[in-house]
């Protein structure tokens, strides 16, 4: 497979040095610059509603005290308060062994799965709104690699595939992380999409599609080019591999496991769009059939699932009686059929969160790599 590559801006940077270029999308942990000025009132979206986790119909959930998160180790649904501090994993610490970070970029002109599209009409004008056509257009998307220190070349190792490409952030964590025997010494694989959002997009048709599509790209075109060029080997064992998203990329991250068990079995979505963005005739709800149908209709797959909604996140009715785009309710519907087919996971209701909060996910991301990978062999750690 031909591949634009990109290797030499980061090869042999140090996490905490590196100065890669990464995608347009914005990095969810890295507080935001402070030259993002504050929108215009014209300008801004509607106000959300600020949803009760106690409403009838929601899940049941432990409330916890303000600043506190769940434990990593307890599965089920907790509610947690409005103040939302950086989790100290983010931290950099000089005695702590730190991994290195590569990118690179490939080419839709080389894919064999995804071509390229774009919907005809301007994302920014209204990303929610329902778009039925689109036209090709090429595009290249970034892949971002991280390779902890620890790690011994050539043995088959653990690892995390993310959506939306790398926050600059997050390999600190997981430094830290591997270094006090809480997270395995896994390999990260975060690759942006290829470009838009919502209906009629690249991203939408790879990260909202139900199909088992993305994870065989992801197998079949990224994971090889990764090994071949950083003397990588990843592990087959799908108790070894996660998937981690946000948004579409948190639908995605659990549409890939669901599809593809024997490949995937831990799943962090944050926000997920578990909503009806990309259907057919098989799923004619998108990925509310996850919690329709398919989930409650299903035997119980080996899947260790974390998931997060904010009490203002997505709510986007594109018609009076639309009930199928409401983030809150279709992570809440998520909770209740987990639970009732006894899978294993941890749902975060967050207070003062709105969609893919990026104080929330400072707060938890950590917490959420430790539930998700409960159970994994780690060396070192404490029993």
């Amino acid at each position: 497979m031909k591949t634009c590559v990109n290797i030499a801006l980061c090869v042999g940077s140090t996490i905490t040095g590196v100065a890669c270029a990464q995608s347009a999308t914005a990095p969810p942990e890295t507080p935001a610059p402070a030259t993002a000025a504050a929108q215009p009132a014209a300008a801004r979206p509607p106000q959300t509603p600020v949803r009760d986790p106690s409403a009838p119909g929601f899940v049941k959930a432990t409330e916890l005290p303000d600043g506190a998160i769940p434990p990593s180790t307890k599965d089920g649904n907790f509610i947690i308060g409005p103040t939302h501090n950086r989790a100290r994993e983010f931290e950099v610490q000089e005695n702590v062994p730190h991994g290195t970070l590569y990118q690179f970029t490939m080419s839709s002109a080389d894919s064999k799965f995804y071509p390229g599209i774009a919907r005809d009409l301007p994302d920014l004008k209204d990303p929610a709104k329902v778009v039925s056509t689109s036209h090709p257009a090429p595009y290249t998307r970034h892949v971002a690699v991280y390779v902890p220190k620890q790690y011994v070349p050539g043995t088959a190792a653990p690892f995390l595939v993310g959506a939306d490409g790398v926050d600059h952030a997050w390999p600190t964590v997981f430094d830290n992380m591997i270094a006090a025997h809480r997270l395995p010494v896994m390999i990260g694989v975060f690759i942006s999409p290829g470009g838009g959002d919502a209906h009629g997009s690249e991203r939408g048709l790879e990260y909202d599609t139900m199909s088992g599509k993305y994870a065989e790209f992801v197998e079949a075109e990224v994971l090889p080019l990764v090994e071949k060029s950083y003397n990588v080997k990843l592990t087959k064992d799908p108790d070894g591999r996660a998937t981690m998203g946000a948004s579409s990329g948190g639908s995605a991250a659990i549409i890939m496991a669901w599809y593809h068990p024997e490949l995937y079995h831990r799943v962090l979505a944050v926000s997920g769009t578990f909503v009806d963005q990309q259907h057919d005739d098989a799923v004619p709800h998108g990925a509310w059939e996850l919690h329709e149908h398919l989930i409650p209709n299903s035997p119980a797959k080996p899947l260790r699932i974390w998931m997060e909604v904010g009490d203002r996140d997505n709510y986007h009715p594109n018609a009076p009686d639309d009930t199928m785009h409401d983030w809150v309710v279709a992570n809440e519907n998520m909770a209740k059929v987990l639970t009732a087919k006894g899978y294993h996971y941890q749902f975060v209701f967050a207070r003062n969160a709105g969609h893919t909060d990026r104080p929330t996910r400072a707060q938890l991301l950590p917490e959420a790599l430790e539930y998700i990978w409960q159970g994994y062999p780690i060396a070192g750690a404490k029993n």
